[in-house]
């Protein structure tokens, strides 16, 4: 079986050490996906789409306007700690080149979840991402759990 098209993004993801949760969606991303959210989160106009990006938020690709976007639905910035805490959530950033290009939502201590652009959602170990598409984790947030 020939691997999914994404994997090619992602040499580190195999059939072992991930799930996809959700198939493709082009209505939301990881941006929206990390906030717990169905919405397309971008700063400034997104071509051919809707999008979102929390008012009073600088519309900058930059990692300090993607941690205050977070902040705006209680997310606190915990800098470089992803260790799994019981009865928070966490979001990681991933950045190439100084500029965000990912984030994942934790799901246990484990896993996280990310949306793959406009394919489909996976579960998910933080370092099966990083490389040359998504960069390195360069931040992380938390807040607590709602539910």
């Amino acid at each position: 079986m020939e691997p999914k098209p994404y994997r090619q993004a992602f040499p580190a993801l195999t059939d072992e050490n991930h799930i996809e949760t959700s198939p493709a969606d082009a209505e939301y991303n990881c941006i929206g996906h990390a906030a717990d959210s169905r919405l397309w989160w971008w700063p400034g106009e997104v071509i051919g789409g809707n999008h979102y990006w929390p008012s009073g938020v600088a519309q900058d690709v930059t990692i300090e306007a993607f941690v205050s976007a977070y902040e705006t639905v209680g997310y606190a910035d915990c800098g470089q700690d992803g260790r799994f805490e019981a009865g928070f959530e966490k979001v990681a950033i991933y950045a190439r080149d100084g500029a965000p290009k990912h984030a994942a939502r934790q799901v246990d201590a484990s896993y996280w979840t990310s949306k793959l652009g406009r394919t489909v959602d996976i579960s998910h170990q933080l370092e099966h991402l990083e490389g040359t598409y998504y960069g390195e984790v360069v931040r992380y947030l938390k807040r607590r759990k709602s539910r």
